[in-house]
């Protein structure tokens, strides 16, 4: 009796013992060449970088746009003094309304406030009536329409009838444009020969009001006497 045995097929497997003799051989590139060919294979990614890099900088070393420094916060500290100093205000026609004196000025941006040593103030109205107003010390806006007179404070104008009138005080509030006067403390009011005290003043000119705040005493000068006409002959 014969038996037959069927091997399954075996998949190829290819062996090898080394070089084939008489194959041709692969010849190696020379250093420079290969790093020839890295450079060109990365050339897109260095000069990629350099331009990240360059952007970078110019956004860092680029100056600050006017709007960043419009953001700054305004300095406290005066950004002008001037000494013995003295300066005139005109109105569009060309007449003189203000004039301010002083030994010593200083000029702060943060409010636009100036401080005056030793001030001498002169305000023209457009009838040609002057109000003169001195202190110590003054304290005033920028355009010089509202003055804080500190410190031996003194205002001298006329009033409607044009009879002078005189406030004394240590703090005297003028607002030379509406021709007002405040102040919280004791005050001394001459109007011609009459006087008047008291603890606190408003006076406003174009009213023609003078009010006296707390305890008031006046000294009142008689009316001077007018005239009587001489009888026609």
């Amino acid at each position: 009796m014969s038996v037959e045995l069927h091997l399954p097929d075996l998949p190829e497997v290819p062996i090898s013992l080394g070089p084939v003799r008489g194959a041709p051989r692969r010849e190696r590139l020379a250093w420079h060449l290969r790093v020839r060919a890295v450079l060109s294979a990365s050339l897109p990614l260095l000069l990629m970088a350099l331009l990240a890099l360059a952007s970078w900088w110019l956004v860092k070393n680029s100056p600050r746009g006017a709007v960043e420094a419009e953001d700054k916060p305004v300095s406290s500290d005066p950004d002008y003094t001037m000494n013995q100093f003295a300066l005139e205000r005109f109105a569009a026609d060309g007449r003189l309304k203000l004039r301010i004196e002083g030994a010593r000025m200083k000029h702060f941006p943060a409010t636009d406030r100036f401080e005056i040593e030793g001030a001498l103030i002169s305000a023209i109205a457009e009838d040609g009536r002057i109000t003169h107003a001195s202190a110590k010390r003054a304290i005033g806006n920028g355009d010089g329409s509202e003055v804080q007179l500190l410190g031996g404070a003194e205002v001298t104008s006329t009033d409607a009838s044009g009879e002078p009138v005189l406030m004394r005080s240590e703090f005297l509030h003028a607002f030379l444009v509406t021709e007002r006067v405040k102040s919280h403390l004791p005050v001394l009011v001459r109007v011609g020969a009459s006087e008047l005290r008291g603890d606190g003043l408003d006076y406003d000119h174009g009213a023609g009001r003078l009010d006296l705040q707390g305890s008031v005493r006046a000294r009142l000068a008689p009316r001077a006497a007018v005239p009587a006409k001489a009888a026609s002959r």
